[in-house]
């Protein structure tokens, strides 16, 4: 990765057109050719920016722009398109290159299998008597996370998110719809848990009779001290 913090002016031109006035900026070149221009505010989001395929060419000013106090320019030209970022340096305060290697990616804690694994092995946290029928249960429109069955042994379908949001019902909507037709598991009610739902799909799973569970990360992981509980 090269950084360099530089005064510069950027124009992009292309689908729409925008102008960075004379300042003290940090650019950033990434090793997959992507471009961003950041100022010293707004948090991590760039002023501009070019995605890659692209590449990026330091060419001289014109007589223009060298009369103007410009010392070099960068021309970044998108590969599959007219977009296109002129950078007008006129200053370079501080340019070094870092090799960062590979990346593993985040590793985010909580996400949709831990979820579903701790769900699995703790089914009464949805009810007492609750008890698992399997996990990843196959269906032809794909697989039901968690497929229970309820203290009077009547099958449920659980459909876990980390966000539940209206797709999410949408989702658990065509599984039970499905499910309902095989006579070796209808009824099948469900439940739609994540750790934070949306007022809509809320709204929207109480309508079609599907349970909402608001899951306690922590508390299924067996870190809060009060025990397993749900809000």
């Amino acid at each position: 990765m090269r950084m360099v913090i530089a005064t510069c002016s950027v124009d992009y031109e292309g689908r729409l057109t925008a102008h960075l006035p004379l300042a003290k900026r940090l650019l950033l070149v990434k090793a997959d050719g992507s471009v961003l221009v950041h100022s010293d505010g707004g948090s991590y989001k760039p002023l501009n920016w070019m995605s890659p395929p692209c590449a990026m060419a330091e060419i001289a000013p014109d007589e223009a722009e060298a009369a103007d106090g410009v010392g070099t320019v960068w021309v970044v030209q998108h590969a599959k398109s007219e977009d296109r970022i002129r950078v007008r340096l006129h200053e370079v305060h501080h340019d070094t290159s870092h090799d960062l290697g590979v990346d593993p990616g985040l590793v985010k804690d909580g996400v949709e299998a831990h979820l579903q694994r701790l769900l699995a092995e703790h089914i009464t946290t949805l009810g007492e008597g609750w008890s698992l029928s399997r996990r990843e249960y196959m269906t032809a429109i794909g697989p039901v996370d968690i497929l229970c069955r309820d203290a009077d042994g009547r099958h449920v379908a659980v459909e876990i998110k980390r966000r539940g949001e209206i797709d999410g019902v949408e989702q658990l909507t065509r599984y039970l719809e499905l499910m309902n037709r095989d006579p070796h598991l209808a009824p099948v009610t469900g439940v739609f848990a994540a750790q934070v739902i949306k007022p809509q799909a809320r709204t929207l799973a109480e309508d079609r009779g599907i349970r909402c569970v608001v899951l306690d990360y922590d508390a299924l992981r067996g870190i809060d001290d009060t025990g397993h509980r749900l809000f």
